[in-house]
């Protein structure tokens, strides 16, 4: 059932892209995509270590390891032309208001071409998680896994719990707490 429901969601999202991203920030070119999933990495297998590097956020802030060092941290690709980042994005939102407390630690990454469009995006959304764009360098440290959008879970040790590409269903994206312990 969970199955076919999910082929449902992925089906119409399909279906609602071409419209929904005409009004969206310009996204990259088929050909652009296509070249850059050749090129990305699989998901980290659970128990792989993840460095993840200090990175500047684009509310003018700074994310740096040191401040998720012994915490539970979500790394969570997405872009704002992406229709099922749309979908996924507002759930993450609500795991990071709800879990912030807890010592959840949240880094997300926009791929978007612009760090103008990530910021719109997010403003228009009211959200206010961590968020960086993701630079060569970050991408040269940290490469973006194959599919959008991407959400990995690193322990508190630094290895990752959990990795998924593509459309997480909301209860899915709440049951990220349970590795809070």
């Amino acid at each position: 059932m969970q199955r076919q429901r999910r082929l449902w969601i992925t089906a119409a999202g399909l279906l609602a892209a071409p419209s929904w991203l005409h009004a969206q920030a310009t996204p990259p070119s088929a050909a652009e995509i296509a070249a850059r999933e050749k090129a990305a990495p699989p998901l980290p297998a659970v128990g792989t270590a993840l460095a993840v590097p200090a990175v500047d956020l684009v509310d003018g802030g700074r994310f740096e390891p040191e401040q998720v060092r012994g915490r539970v941290l979500v790394l969570y690709w997405w872009a704002s032309w992406c229709p099922f980042c749309a979908l996924v994005t507002p759930h993450v939102a609500k795991l990071w208001q709800a879990q912030r407390e807890r010592g959840l630690a949240m880094l997300t990454l926009s791929i978007d071409r612009k760090v103008d469009d990530a910021r719109a995006y997010m403003r228009k959304h009211g959200y206010d998680f961590p968020t960086a764009l993701v630079t060569p360098e970050f991408h040269k440290a940290l490469p973006k896994p194959k599919g959008l959008p991407i959400t990995i879970v690193l322990g508190r040790d630094g290895k990752v719990v959990q990795a998924e590409a593509g459309q997480m269903f909301p209860e899915d994206v709440e049951a990220l707490a349970r590795h809070l312990g």
